[in-house]
């Protein structure tokens, strides 16, 4: 049965918290998951979640320091010493330990390090945050299995026993040659089978998929996502076997992008949460909201040119919001469909095949859209609307179908010009596509009236 974090069970740690009772804090808590931890952690103020912090021991609290928001871990790791993070940072693997210590200060995070007493620990830290964030190097972990091909089953079982020890999860046995330049990786299969004196150089796989240090993140995620990896070795500009990347590791990156692209769809700039501060939220909404209200500037600049049609034909003003929103959806459709191909890497074939395709299809939708409104205008809208008859009809439909296949290429072509050029396409959707379509489909609606109906 799961565990069940209640409010009374809450009430009953802060009570122990209070009473400074360290002991039966250790005796109710000592079965629950670190997970469970975790998500105490989250209900518990700075001060509770500090105090449990020390009463429990690192092996389980280390865990529950890396399931936390990292807000709520920087507010708990603020009030730790240098030598009670680095207990905890010893228990963490070297890829969550390097994480952790990044998001310290500067000055705390050599005072931690110099702390650690497993000086080989320490120098994996450090050298982990030497590499630029979001490559295979920033995201890979030291902890490996790892056997030479010169040796033999007898003395590689006792060496993967060694190694073991040092690792959470043993995904793959990597071989290497004398010098440490990967060769391949070890089925525990064959293993088991072989004969004790047998060379693991007679029963290695040679193929083995891996990526370099500076391989990008997305591309480390593409690639075991193709081969269904669990976890995939990497190796330095010179071949040599320096870390593993897990499937975690690659779950935690997907999940941040995402969240990452879904806020800039948005309109946040900024990695922001629900409960940051005010200044915090405005900093991150702003930006967008500013460039949206200029974009409705020009929408107003625009309609004021055609002032003349709107006093003869006032019925046009009706329809406005329509062509808009309509110009709108359209974009962030046709957008959301590329920058999501991007991101999977299914992008494929020519540009020019890829606009012929959209403008083929909306101009389908766009006729369907607009028989709808020819028909909904000739059965109810010409009796409640001062002046709408079928010319008008006709100027709307016209107007919906040329905004429906604008707006598609627009939505179409601006993510991929930015991929193109380096910039994230997750900008393009969103207010970016909504503003300029908005715009365009304003002006486009009001032009056409301006050739049919004549002002």
């Amino acid at each position: 049965m799961h565990f069940q974090l209640t409010t009374d069970f809450i009430e009953k740690v802060s009570l122990l918290i209070a009473r400074k009772d360290g002991n039966a804090l250790r005796e109710l808590l000592h079965e629950l998951h670190f997970a469970d931890i975790a998500e105490l952690l989250e209900e518990l103020n700075s001060n509770e979640a500090t105090f449990l912090i020390k009463s429990l021991e690192s092996e389980i609290t280390s865990e529950a320091l890396m399931e936390l928001d990292e807000d709520d871990r920087e507010k708990i790791l603020s009030r730790l010493s240098p030598v009670e993070i680095a207990k905890e940072i010893e228990e963490m693997d070297t890829d969550d330990a390097a994480d952790v210590v990044a998001e310290l200060d500067d000055h705390i995070q050599k005072q931690v390090i110099d702390k650690i007493e497993d000086e080989e620990h320490a120098s994996d830290i450090v050298e982990l945050l030497t590499y630029e964030e979001n490559t295979a190097g920033a995201l890979m972990a030291k902890e490996l299995v790892q056997v030479k091909e010169t040796w033999t089953v007898a003395g590689c079982v006792r060496e993967m026993r060694r190694q073991a020890e040092n690792v959470t999860r043993v995904h793959s046995i990597y071989v290497t040659d004398k010098e440490g330049k990967l060769k391949g990786r070890l089925s525990l299969k064959d293993l088991l089978t072989a004969s004790a004196k047998t060379h693991i150089s007679e029963v290695y796989i040679p193929k083995v998929d891996y990526v370099t240090v500076n391989t990008e993140a997305e591309e480390v995620a593409r690639i075991m996502q193709k081969y269904d990896l669990e976890a995939i070795p990497v190796v330095d500009e010179n071949g040599i076997l320096v870390g593993r990347i897990t499937i975690d590791d690659i779950i935690d990156f997907i999940k941040e992008e995402a969240e990452k692209d879904y806020q800039m769809a948005a309109g946040i700039s900024e990695d922001v949460e629900a409960d940051d501060s005010i200044k915090e939220l405005i900093k991150a909404r702003l930006p967008w909201l500013i460039i949206a209200l200029i974009g409705g500037f020009v929408s107003v600049w625009i309609l004021s040119g055609f002032n003349t049609a709107l006093a003869d034909h006032a019925v046009l003003f009706f329809f406005t919001p329509l062509i808009a929103a309509t110009a709108g959806n359209v974009g962030v459709q046709s957008s959301a469909i590329v920058v999501q191909a991007i991101a999977n890497n299914t992008l494929k074939g020519s540009t020019w095949k890829r606009l012929i395709k959209e403008v083929s299809l909306s101009l389908v939708n766009g006729i369907i859209l607009a028989t709808i409104l020819i028909i909904v205008e000739k059965l109810f809208l010409s009796k409640i609307i001062p002046g709408m008859d079928m010319l008008v009809g006709i100027t709307v439909a016209v107007s919906l179908i040329s905004v429906i296949i604008l707006a598609s290429l627009i939505g179409t072509f601006i993510p991929i010009f930015l991929h193109k050029r380096g910039i994230d396409p997750a900008v393009a959707t969103g207010p970016f596509i909504t503003t300029s379509n908005d715009i365009f489909g304003i002006f486009i609606f009001f032009f056409i009236a301006k050739l049919i109906l004549g002002f």
